[in-house]
């Protein structure tokens, strides 16, 4: 009997597989034409981004805000929704963060003032996302369109907000003023010396415990059964009594507050100040994460693990090869994007094909 549908192993593992390297032999490609050897280049940033300790913890430093924003982008998928303004609500997040930290980092504790500012980024992020939920619920406005427009209209007001009021008199720096060492979020190199003075911080665990979460609520409980009913088949879920319009809400606003939520590693975890254009193109790179993650935990947190690897491996070839530029790593994000997105059917009727072909059973002789 024939199939008609990939199998899980098939879409959770090999098509993402099939895509990777189908990216990093295009890259490969790139590479080679610059110059260089692509498996020369391949071994320097594998060490690096993995095998150096302290390579290894500033990979992990860039996936805990990619994981956030790819649960971000991979909740509203579950919903049926393309949530294309995890940047803006990253950024918009990092307002809240900010505005709770310079209200009170000169007088609460830290044990305080952290879950506090945590919860600012959280409920601005959500904020952000609610009003393009809302038109998508209630009055049937794209969400692509909507979010993609608020991520403009975020940097256009985080730009007002910082130039205008937050730049301290007499600094020329478009960013806030530098918090109290109260906020500043715990790194993991105090406890393990190995990974050196690296960013890397408890904003890593936090993400851990966030796909736990997530997998337990979108795969084990009702609200997640609702949840993915409304992504498979509005009609069907809808004559199953799920309220499809406040399904579309609680998703956008659970998806903006985890975006919002990316705001912690970047701004409590490193800088320690709200700085102009922080995001740096994370939000975006969650949309990659969620589709080459197929939205699975384990899926965003290899696919978090390996942008972020992209990112710091990049940053010292580019140093070693000088003919390989950092901007080749952008390159190389892209296509991922483009093999995980659009490319997809090149290689799912393939292995259908080929999965059939196995359990057609051989003609009988007579």
């Amino acid at each position: 009997m024939k199939t008609t549908e990939l199998p899980r192993w098939a879409t959770g593992f090999v098509l993402p597989v099939l895509n990777l390297v189908s990216a990093l032999l295009v890259a490969a490609l790139v590479i080679h034409l610059l110059g260089e050897s692509p498996t020369e280049s391949l071994a320097i940033l594998i060490d690096s981004a993995v095998l150096n300790p302290e390579g290894l913890a500033y990979t992990l430093f860039y996936a805990s805000t990619f994981i956030f924003t790819g649960l971000s982008v991979s909740i509203a998928m579950k919903a049926g929704l393309f949530n294309i303004g995890s940047e803006g609500q990253l950024y918009i997040g990092g307002l809240g963060l900010t505005l709770v930290m310079l209200a009170f980092d000169q007088t609460l504790p830290a044990l305080l003032l952290i879950p506090a500012a945590m919860i600012g980024s959280a409920l601005f992020g959500a904020g952000w996302a609610f009003l393009p939920g809302y038109l998508q619920a209630k009055r049937g406005s794209h969400i692509v369109v909507t979010t993609i427009m608020f991520n403009f209209i975020a940097a256009s007001l985080m730009n007002f907000i910082i130039v205008k009021y937050l730049i301290p008199e007499g600094q020329q720096n478009p960013a806030s003023r530098v918090f109290s060492s109260a906020g500043e979020m715990p790194r993991l190199g105090e406890w393990f010396p190995a990974l050196g003075d690296t960013p890397l911080n408890v904003s890593f665990i936090l993400a851990i415990i966030a796909l736990a979460v997530y997998g337990v609520m979108v795969w084990r409980s009702s609200w997640g059964y609702q949840l993915r009913a409304t992504g498979l088949n509005q009609n069907a879920a809808h004559y199953a009594g799920v309220s499809i319009s406040r399904m579309i809400i609680v998703a956008m606003l659970i998806s903006g507050a985890l975006a919002g939520l990316g705001a912690v590693n970047s701004i409590m975890g490193s800088t320690h100040y709200l700085s102009l254009n922080f995001p740096a193109g994370a939000g975006f790179v969650g949309i990659a994460i969620a589709l080459m993650g197929r939205q699975h935990p384990v899926g965003i947190f290899l696919s978090a693990v390996l942008f972020g690897a992209l990112i710091q491996g990049g940053f010292d070839l580019s140093l070693e090869k000088p003919n390989i530029p950092q901007e080749t790593f952008i390159f190389i994000q892209g296509l991922i994007i483009l093999f995980c997105g659009a490319m997809e059917n090149l290689y799912g009727p393939a292995i259908l094909k080929m999965i059939n072909m196995t359990r057609t059973p051989a003609p009988v002789k007579g």
